[in-house]
């Protein structure tokens, strides 16, 4: 398998990443950094799907969800960066770190890794010999819906709830959000299976492989990035509303609630 655009892609997401750390040094606003991942994932599922030698059609199944998830999520970060003020969880870096832009900028190359570890499974489906449609392929896109449909739908709840000025200092416990406290990040794990699917016929070690994808995403959604930051930040801002919310509600899969958590 030629490696040489994982190079590419890798050079092009640390020059990115700098430019974009070079930016926050001026606007303050760390939260580009969630879009610009975005951004640069997706250019790397349409990349790989246009110079990577597998079948045609499995290709382009890539290149198309990839790149539609990628941007719908960076259309939707990007609205929040623009309109709001920096996310809780880098107000909090910045004044934990006391502003060291050398810090900051060890954060943003992370992220530059990032994109790379994540265009891992495209680059597997970029090399899939699999050719024409077959269950796979149409798992791989109804997965692909369902994921990404659940995903925007939590996105506009918790939207909608932020809105309403009657909310301030309140959980958002309406649709998705009254059967897990991160719908959005359950479904976001859920899509990278999508392209799972789209590895099958490529050799069983390759799609064995292609889990890095989920497994990477619910680790670190889970450990580092996701969860812990977006929680302690929320009991910082909402105290015990949060607390009962936590105790109420199921962390990531959406479930019942114990009790109601209105």
């Amino acid at each position: 398998m030629n490696v040489s655009p994982l190079l590419w892609l890798s050079l092009a997401a640390i020059i990115v990443m700098v430019s974009v750390w070079l930016v926050q040094t001026r606007t303050r606003n760390a939260g580009i950094v969630d879009v610009m991942w975005a951004v640069m994932v997706a250019a790397s599922a349409v990349y790989l799907a246009l110079v990577l030698p597998g079948a045609p059609l499995r290709r382009a199944v890539m290149g198309v969800l990839g790149g539609l998830w990628g941007l719908r999520l960076a259309w939707h970060l990007g609205r929040r960066v623009i309109g709001e003020p920096e996310d809780g969880r880098y107000a909090y870096l910045r004044e934990h770190w006391q502003g060291h832009q050398g810090k900051f900028l060890l954060f943003f190359l992370a992220q530059a890794v990032m994109v790379v570890l994540f265009s891992l499974p495209f680059w597997i489906v970029g090399h899939n010999p699999r050719e024409g449609v077959d269950i796979w392929i149409v798992l791989a896109v109804l997965i692909w819906a369902v994921a990404v449909g659940g995903e925007a739908l939590a996105d506009r709840q918790l939207a909608a709830h932020r809105k309403d000025p009657d909310n301030k200092g309140k959980t958002c416990r309406r649709g998705l959000w009254r059967y897990s406290r991160h719908p959005n990040y359950f479904f976001e794990w859920i899509h990278w299976f999508a392209y799972v699917f789209l590895t099958v016929g490529s050799g069983t070690g390759s799609v064995l492989a292609s889990f890095a994808g989920p497994a990477v995403m619910l680790i670190f959604l889970y450990r580092f990035t996701g969860i812990p930051y977006t929680e302690a930040h929320a009991l910082r801002s909402r105290g015990e509303d949060y607390a009962r919310y936590q105790r109420s509600t199921s962390a990531f899969v959406p479930l019942p609630p114990k009790h109601d958590a209105g």
